[in-house]
């Protein structure tokens, strides 16, 4: 399970260096740069011509990458070319803002898709099933920036319950939350009734009723323990896009989050902090799949064993050798 792990980590070189010359190559390719944004009317050609020599935007983008990533083998995602303040300070400062919002979500989403996703199984082909399922798909078919602008106007506009943007007390990570949550509910209770609809007719539960085990311990306890597997992959895949792809959401609310700070950077052409955001946003994502993949070898012991005999049998080979 170590290899395991090591290996899936060092595959993030790779994926890096890719990620990194693809923001280079964008930013390259889109219209104007950081300069522009800092270009006042009394400025003269001769200081605009500084401009560009300080952040090297006269030279080649091959000569601009190869000098970001020697600073990233050194482990320094640089300065921010417009705010001057360090990319991981920026980043760590708004990291926590996402870190609750993906997580409340995630939170709130759940607490509604295993109920909801166990009680379709259980009424499975009746009128609340049908009634599940077609609430699933419009989660999973709406977009989260339509849902979070509706938010807005009725509890923000018209009920005037609860702030239209910001990070300014907990009432203001409420709409965000539920804009959030709301894709990733969907989602979870349509794999739980999937994934219980696939164990609640098998030969062992039959076998649990006839025991006399009540039928809240049959469903709680072996179908729902035995079908853990898909819905994990499934909770930690949406945690996983949820913070990745902040951006949509953190916008709509403005709220001050690593997606609204990415948003920025590519707006004002700052290629540096742009460029460090999606590195450390690749990095906690391919960290939060790998931690999903390791909790398959706790929820189902097969898959412990599996780790385990693969070992044992790779020691037995070396020794036969």
């Amino acid at each position: 399970m170590i290899k395991y792990a090591v290996k899936r980590i060092l595959w993030l070189i790779p994926t890096i260096i890719i990620i990194s010359f693809i923001i280079f190559a964008l930013l390259e390719l889109a219209p104007g740069n950081v300069v522009d944004a800092m270009i006042g009317g009394d400025m003269t050609q001769e200081e605009i011509d500084q401009l560009y020599a300080q952040y090297d935007l006269n030279r080649s983008v091959f000569y601009r990458y190869g000098k970001y990533m020697l600073g990233l083998l050194h482990g320094d995602l640089g300065v921010s070319q417009f705010t001057k303040i360090s990319v991981t300070q920026e980043f760590f400062r708004r990291f926590p803002n996402t870190i609750i919002l993906s997580m409340s979500g995630l939170v709130i989403g759940n607490i509604i898709a295993v109920p909801l996703g166990i009680f379709a199984a259980k009424r499975a082909g009746k009128i609340w099933d049908t009634l599940t399922t077609t609430f699933s798909l419009i989660g999973m078919s709406m977009p989260n920036f339509w849902l979070g602008l509706l938010l807005i106007i009725w509890f923000s506009y018209k009920i005037r319950l609860f702030p239209a943007g910001g990070a300014d007390g907990v009432s203001s990570f409420v709409l965000p939350a539920i804009a959030t949550s709301f894709m990733m509910m969907a989602t979870t209770a349509r794999q739980v009734r999937s994934s219980m609809l696939d164990n609640i007719r098998a030969d062992y539960l039959r076998t649990a009723r006839a025991k006399g085990v009540s039928e809240r311990a049959v469903l709680n306890k072996h179908a729902l323990g035995n079908a853990w597997i898909p819905i994990i992959t499934v909770i930690g895949t949406t945690l996983s896009r949820t913070m990745a792809g902040s951006a949509v959401i953190e916008s709509v609310f403005s709220f001050p989050g690593i997606g609204k700070l990415t948003v920025d950077a590519v707006m004002r052409r700052d290629v540096t902090l742009a460029c460090g955001c999606v590195i450390l946003t690749t990095i906690i994502y391919v960290v939060l799949l790998l931690i999903v993949d390791l909790l398959y070898a706790f929820v189902d012991p097969r898959i412990k064993s599996m780790y385990a005999s693969g070992a044992k049998k790779k020691k037995k080979d070396r020794v036969a050798i």
